[in-house]
């Protein structure tokens, strides 16, 4: 049984010193290929993931709707460096909450709150 290990360690071949060179080649350049997907289709879309959830967390204003990564919706009343305060009924109810717990935010624009207050005017006074 000891007599076959050097044949399933794949003991190198005799002779040749230029085919056993080349074969070294080719182990280092798949070994380099495999690093250079893994960069390609897990780092890099990781790190601009991050960067954009950073980007949005620092646009982050007053009268924005948030989605927490809980699942709790709301509309943000203070931004300060590391929380938030969201009010998350029409009754005042407010809940402080770290900005990394922050999963999404729609941005409310300046057209939409026109849109708001319009609605909000009395309808007789449309025309």
């Amino acid at each position: 049984m000891l007599n076959n290990l050097p044949l399933l360690l794949g003991a190198p071949a005799t002779g040749g010193g230029a085919a056993g060179s080349s074969g070294s080649y080719i182990q280092i350049l798949m070994i380099v290929g495999v690093f250079a997907v893994f960069y390609l289709l897990i780092i890099r879309p990781q790190r601009k993931k991050q960067k954009d959830t950073k980007k949005m967390l620092e646009a982050v204003k007053k009268g924005d709707k948030i989605t927490s990564i809980g699942g709790i919706r709301g509309s943000v009343k203070n931004v300060t460096d590391n929380s938030i305060i969201v009010e998350v009924d029409n009754k005042g109810t407010t809940l402080e909450f770290s900005k990394s717990a922050i999963g999404s935010v729609d941005t409310v624009s300046a057209q939409t709150k026109a849109s708001k207050d319009d609605e909000s005017k009395d309808p007789s006074e449309k025309k």
